[in-house]
């Protein structure tokens, strides 16, 4: 087990698109030491087999903390889709008919299930955060945001389902937002911002 490191914070993904949004969305916390599972040679594959998203982002935070240590910040995250009753939701990562499905080959999924079905395809993003800190109980927040599924992809930055997460106020999908854009009014920017209170606090003890 590594010792505490003062004003350091593991982010438990080894997703790189998660991993700069993360690190965006806490920079604010001047003297923070953000820390990935490889700058602390840690390789995790944490089984999610929790039945919501908090329960999936707990099992990754309390699985990364208890083998660095560290205080530890995971999150689980979903796209829910009305007119297929909520789907993908917690599966939204492994949303295909194929192993080794790519981000691409789940969102060909996601509009072969749809095509058909009367527009819009109205939907949500998802994400939990939870913070677990060593020897305290496991916080946690919930952020969304409102869309609705387009057919075509539009947009280059971003990652998963985005290309297709269509805001109709905006005019643009998720994948042609900015990253300052996104991460003001995005699900996980909702949730992060929902933390770093109790992150504060934590770091200032």
């Amino acid at each position: 087990m590594l010792t505490k490191l003062k004003g350091a914070i593991l982010l438990a993904t080894n997703n790189a698109g998660k991993l700069i949004e993360l690190q965006q969305l806490l920079s604010e916390l001047e003297g923070l030491n953000l820390l990935t599972p490889k700058d602390v040679g840690i390789n995790l594959d944490v089984e999610e087999v929790g039945h919501t998203y908090m329960e999936n982002a707990r099992l990754k935070g309390e699985a990364y903390r208890d083998v660095c240590g560290l205080t530890t910040l995971a999150d689980d995250s979903g796209l829910e889709v009305d007119a297929l009753g909520g789907e993908p939701g917690i599966w939204s990562a492994r949303y295909s008919n194929q192993p080794g499905a790519s981000d691409a080959d789940r969102r060909a999924f996601l509009l072969a299930k749809l095509a058909g079905k009367p527009r819009p395809w109205t939907a949500r993003f998802v994400a939990w955060v939870v913070v677990a800190e060593p020897g305290e109980d496991v916080l946690f927040w919930e952020g969304e945001c409102w869309g609705e599924i387009i057919p075509e992809e539009r947009g280059e930055n971003g990652f998963g389902y985005d290309p297709i997460f269509f805001f109709p106020d905006l005019g643009k999908t998720m994948a042609e937002l900015s990253d300052e854009e996104k991460n003001r009014i995005s699900h996980r920017g909702n949730a992060v911002r929902g933390a770093l209170p109790a992150l504060k606090d934590i770091y200032q003890k």
